[in-house]
C-alpha cells in the first residue's frame, strides 16, 4: 500500500505533537509532585553560596563584546583552516591560494581592528 502525498505529513505531524506534548508534560508532571514552599532566603538570588551585594544589572564595556565577537571570529577560522590544512596535500597550489587569500583577508580585518584601536583598553 502506498501512501499518497498528504498521507506521509502524518509522521511529520506526529512527530511535531510529540515534540511538543513529551516536554509540556514532563514540565506539568514535575510541577504537580514537587513541593512548593516558598521563603525569602530560598527566592533570593544564588551567588555560590554568598550574598548578593549591588544591583543585579550591570553594565559593561562595549571593548569587552568586541573582543568576544573577534575571539569567535579567530576561533571560527581555526575550525575552516585546519580541515584545509589536512587536506593541503590534496588540494595543490589552487588550495595553497586559497587558504592563503582567506589568511589574508582575516589579517586585514585584524589590521584595520588595530589601527582603529578597537582592541585598546581606555
Amino acid at each position: 500500500m502506498e501512501l499518497g502525498y498528504f498521507d506521509s505529513y502524518i509522521f511529520v505531524i506526529v512527530f511535531i505533537l510529540l515534540g511538543v506534548a513529551l516536554p509540556v508534560g514532563a514540565l506539568t508532571f514535575g510541577r504537580l509532585l514537587r513541593p512548593k514552599n516558598p521563603y525569602d532566603k530560598k527566592l533570593s538570588t544564588y551567588e555560590s553560596g554568598i550574598e548578593p551585594t549591588g544591583d543585579a544589572q550591570v553594565r559593561f564595556h562595549a571593548a569587552y563584546y568586541i573582543v568576544a565577537l573577534e575571539f569567535v571570529i579567530f576561533d571560527v577560522e581555526t575550525v575552516f583552516l585546519y580541515p584545509w590544512a589536512m587536506a593541503l596535500g590534496e588540494l595543490g597550489w589552487v588550495g595553497l591560494n586559497g587558504g592563503l587569500i582567506f589568511i589574508a583577508i582575516l589579517a586585514l580585518g585584524l589590521a584595520y581592528s588595530w589601527k582603529k584601536k578597537v582592541l585598546e583598553w581606555n
